[in-house]
């Protein structure tokens, strides 16, 4: 299955709905082609007619053309209803050549809020960094869609400087505020505990909240797998900075590899084991990786839900 992974191509694509239309079309043409063709792809903006109930939404004109019954869907006939979270906090701004984690969960968000489009699925964008800055109602229409889109743009021309994230009071805020079951879907890159396992316990308190009001709950881990996990840096001494706080230290990479692959590779393995204990779904989102893989787990998602 090829899919859109080439970053000069994107940054072409200044319109986030010609991206989002290109990367959705592209991938239900694949699974059309794969096993995975099962998946409910198939989309309509009516439903057949069922005998007994009103006909003041029946598409009278399309009826003319098919001599079928078919009703127009509207809002309140959606199938799920989704919250999509983006952490805008400043470590999302690396790497700081080609594309960032930021720029990719955007792409990410605009194409599957495109999906969302299609299956009539209702949607919201939340922002967050230290607290949550921003929320949306969710609605499913396109002019929804398309203030969305805008938003996101926004967020993509002006990345934050020196801003720290705090998930777990985010999270908090988010379950008092949704009142329906949902989906709640969370782009972030996971590092603001700092690899300590006391904060994660936090986190997946805040995360229990959510679950304990019958919201299920998929997080995107994004990150740049050839820097963050792998650290691939020259074998050459290097300047660090952490673009959250600003301190900054001088190291020679291959001197800390061992301990720093070590250190993240425990603290991964914990979050692992407490998104299993919790039923919660967390996807490896590499910015290499592209989208396709994305759209698949909330297809696989969605599936089980409705």
């Amino acid at each position: 299955m090829s899919q859109l992974n080439d970053d000069q191509q994107i940054r072409q694509l200044a319109n986030l709905e010609l991206l989002a239309r290109q990367v959705v079309e592209g991938f239900i043409t694949g699974l059309h082609q794969s096993p995975f063709h099962g998946f409910s792809v198939e989309f309509a903006e009516h439903r057949l007619y069922n005998n007994g109930e009103s006909v003041k939404n029946i598409d009278w004109k399309l009826m003319a053309r098919t001599d079928k019954l078919f009703v127009k869907q509207f809002e309140e006939e959606t199938n799920l209803r989704c919250y999509l979270l983006l952490d805008t906090s400043s470590s999302m701004n690396f790497p700081q050549q080609g594309l960032n984690k930021l720029q990719f969960s955007i792409y990410a968000i605009a194409s599957l809020m495109y999906l969302f489009k299609k299956q009539r699925d209702a949607f919201a964008l939340g922002l967050f960094t230290d607290k949550l800055e921003w929320i949306s109602p969710v609605k499913s229409t396109s002019a929804h869609l398309f203030y969305l889109y805008a938003e996101l743009e926004k967020q993509y021309n002006q990345p934050k400087i020196n801003t720290s994230t705090n998930i777990t009071s985010v999270l908090h805020h988010v379950a008092e505020q949704i009142h329906q079951r949902s989906l709640v879907i969370i782009f972030s890159d996971m590092l603001e505990n700092n690899l300590d396992i006391e904060k994660m316990n936090a986190l997946f308190a805040a995360i229990q909240h959510l679950k304990y009001n019958k919201h299920e709950v998929v997080i995107f881990n994004v990150n740049d797998k050839q820097k963050e996990l792998d650290f691939n840096f020259d074998n050459r001494p290097h300047h660090f900075i952490d673009i959250e706080s600003g301190d900054e230290v001088k190291v020679h990479p291959g001197k800390i590899r061992q301990a720093y692959q070590n250190s993240l590779q425990q603290y991964k393995h914990q979050l692992e084991l407490k998104c299993a204990q919790y039923h919660i779904d967390m996807v490896d989102a590499a910015i290499q990786d592209g989208y396709y893989s994305i759209l698949k787990s909330y297809l696989i998602k969605r599936n089980s839900m409705v």
